[in-house]
């Protein structure tokens, strides 16, 4: 028998800071035909990682835009697949800022299973406002993802930039 699906994703501190960590079951719609997930499926994972991370935090993805005018877009992603996952896998999606800037964030998400990493995504997120144009992270939103970096994220994040 498979494991449970846990009740509700999280913040937790690890070694690298705080990271919100999010439970997702693999089901047969996920996966090819021998089983494996498809590897465009990692996006939606991360996608409803962060999402889930915004919500978390007071955030939601409505509410930005209604309430501030806002929406992220992906600027930027690189993805390193290590492992696959397959039926039935219950995976932990890791989200953890690197870094916060005016408009823009940088985050790394790791795809887990067991323990054990399948997937590292590094992700760069833009900010946009009206006619979809670069717009500033709102105040309280900003200073709420800052205090969520923490200080080794920038060696990591230019090690990382130049490997």
């Amino acid at each position: 028998m498979a494991d449970p699906v846990p009740f509700a994703a999280a913040f937790v501190d690890g070694p690298q800071g705080q990271c919100y960590r999010l439970p997702v079951r693999i089901y047969y719609e996920d996966t090819d035909a021998g089983g494996i997930v498809y590897h465009a499926n990692y996006l939606r994972y991360a996608e409803r990682a962060r999402s889930e991370m915004l919500r978390a935090m007071g955030y939601g993805q409505t509410d930005l835009l209604t309430d501030h005018g806002v929406a992220f877009a992906v600027r930027g992603c690189t993805i390193d697949y290590v492992a696959p996952a397959r039926l039935d896998d219950l995976l932990w999606i890791d989200s953890r800022l690197l870094a916060v800037g005016g408009a823009t964030l940088e985050l790394e998400q790791c795809v887990e299973r067991a323990g054990s990493l399948l997937v590292r995504l590094h992700i760069r997120l833009a900010c946009l406002g009206e006619g979809l144009r670069p717009a500033r992270l709102p105040k309280t939103l900003r200073q709420a993802l800052q205090a969520l970096v923490h200080p080794t994220s920038a060696i990591f994040l230019v090690t990382l930039l130049a490997s």
